[in-house]
């Protein structure tokens, strides 16, 4: 029993040393000072207010100003194709011959029965000029007389339906010898020397007018009224540009508006004109569009860059004068190219960081540069905004 107790009371002993070892270093351990966060390198912009477009965006497609189906008039066989595909042509130049021998011989057949019907008809209107001289003198009866007028009026008539056949065969001649209707740049050939085609239904190739040209879009419903409302003051302009952000703009006028909405899309066509002088835009083309309706005089603008997104909405950094940054929600009201027109959230004159934002939180410092590493830009080695579920920030952290 002695040596229990004995054991007990050095087991006791032991933790009773162990909890007074813990609770002194507890009690005299100093608390770890946190050091301040070093200055994170950025870029930035600056909040400026000037001019700014108010543009209603869509997707268009390009179509020809004149689209023509060429197509045979007559029966017959194709002599000569004059055109090479994809050649540009003037209104009244040749495209393609057919045999014009068998419509040449029904033109002389039909001017042969002319030359015969007028020479039958000026006998006939010699008779009726001697019977009416005879009918006169009582020479002949009345029913004689009139007789030979009627013939007389008769040939008159078939020497009219002569002349129509006469204009008939001479336009058949004429089809066999197409020319371009407009000035524009042909298709493809569709047929070939020495095929047969049918009138009215042999297509042969297909001409379009892309000198002026259209771009057909369409916008919201909703959009109608404030585009009307413009029109009535003035003639609006339309930009069209590709996803090459190396290729020029092209601007054109607001030249169509369809008269009605589609009930199915809720959708309203529109066309745009443009002259398209170094053919950039071409038939079936897709295109982005901006319909400039007017110029919002002094919008405050921040470079585009500068806005993220997160699960609260777009936000900003802007750079504070003692080297901070802080954290302020923006509202966006359009982007355009590199800049957004922003309703509130900064001022004019104001700094924000554009590059870098991946590593900012609220309150910390940073270190305004000209250019950033890969390493120093985040995770995407970009500069442009992770995606969104990297980019939210801390909101807890930025209330400490």
């Amino acid at each position: 029993m002695e040596k229990k107790k004995t054991f007990r009371r050095g087991v006791v002993i032991v933790i009773v040393l162990v909890v007074v070892g813990f609770s002194g270093a507890l009690i005299f351990k100093k608390k770890a000072v946190v050091p301040p966060p070093m200055a994170i390198p950025v870029l930035t912009g600056k909040v400026t207010e000037k001019p700014m477009p108010v543009l209603i965006e869509a997707i268009g497609t390009v179509q020809a100003y004149n689209s023509i189906t060429i197509m045979s008039r007559v029966v017959g066989q194709i002599t000569k194709i004059h055109f090479t595909e994809g050649q540009d042509v003037r209104k009244g130049d040749p495209l393609v011959t057919i045999d014009p021998g068998p419509y040449r011989e029904k033109l002389k057949i039909a001017e042969a029965k002319l030359h015969q019907d007028e020479a039958q008809l000026k006998f006939n209107q010699d008779e009726a000029k001697r019977y009416a001289y005879l009918m006169e003198r009582g020479a002949v009866s009345r029913s004689d007389f009139e007789n030979k007028q009627t013939l007389s009026h008769t040939q008159e008539a078939q020497v009219r339906a002569d002349k129509a056949d006469v204009d008939n065969a001479r336009l058949d001649l004429s089809y066999c010898f197409i020319t371009s209707p407009t000035d524009g740049r042909t298709g493809a050939h569709l047929v070939n020397d020495g095929a047969m085609v049918k009138d009215n239904d042999t297509k042969l190739t297909v001409v379009n007018r892309i000198t002026p040209i259209y771009v057909k879009f369409s916008v919201p419903e909703k959009s109608f009224s404030e585009i009307r409302r413009w029109m009535e003051r003035k003639t609006l302009s339309v930009e069209v540009l590709t996803d090459n952000p190396n290729e020029k703009v092209r601007t054109g006028t607001l030249t169509f508006v369809d008269n009605t909405v589609d009930t199915t899309t809720g959708m309203i066509t529109l066309k745009a004109t443009f002259e398209n002088k170094d053919r950039f835009l071409w038939p079936g083309q897709f295109v982005n569009v901006r319909l400039n309706l007017h110029t919002e005089e002094n919008a405050l603008v921040v470079p585009a860059a500068a806005v993220q997104i997160s699960e609260n909405g777009t936000y900003a950094f802007v750079v504070a004068k003692e080297g901070t940054v802080q954290y302020r929600q923006v509202a966006v009201a359009r982007t355009i190219g590199d800049e957004s027109v922003v309703t509130k959230g900064v001022k004019q004159g104001e700094t924000v960081v554009t590059d870098g934002h991946l590593k900012l939180k609220d309150g910390f410092p940073v270190e305004i540069r000209n250019g950033l590493s890969p390493s120093q830009k985040g995770a995407n080695g970009t500069g442009s905004p992770a995606p969104q579920s990297d980019a939210k920030p801390n909101t807890q952290d930025m209330k400490q």
